[in-house]
């Protein structure tokens, strides 16, 4: 299961207001794999299809499929700002690491 910090709970809710979508949710996704496992990607959905799981956290809900929550363990989704960079950021999990030295790892 992916947890949620409520910082990245308030801050999705604010973009998606500013935004007139309200009522919309966040997707995670899982993108292609390189040679160090899937990467995931984030985008906003009006609406979660049949097979999506739904995680509300203060007032938002994130969209994720099956297959891709099967993947997702342990993983945390946060906003940060931290004067070089702001942004939501998925980290932790069991992800792999990568010691093939491929160029799209790391």
């Amino acid at each position: 299961m992916v947890t949620i910090t409520d910082k990245a709970a308030e801050k999705a809710v604010e973009i998606l207001a500013s935004e007139g979508k309200d009522s919309w949710g966040l997707r995670i996704y899982s993108a292609e794999g390189g040679c160090c496992g899937p990467s995931y990607g984030l985008d906003i959905d009006e609406q979660p299809a049949a097979d999506d799981e739904v995680i509300e956290k203060n007032g938002l809900r994130v969209f994720v499929d099956k297959n891709t929550l099967s993947v997702l363990g342990g993983m945390q989704l946060d906003y940060i700002a931290d004067g070089e960079r702001e942004g939501f950021v998925l980290s932790g999990g069991d992800a792999p690491s990568c010691s093939s030295g491929c160029s799209s790892c790391g």
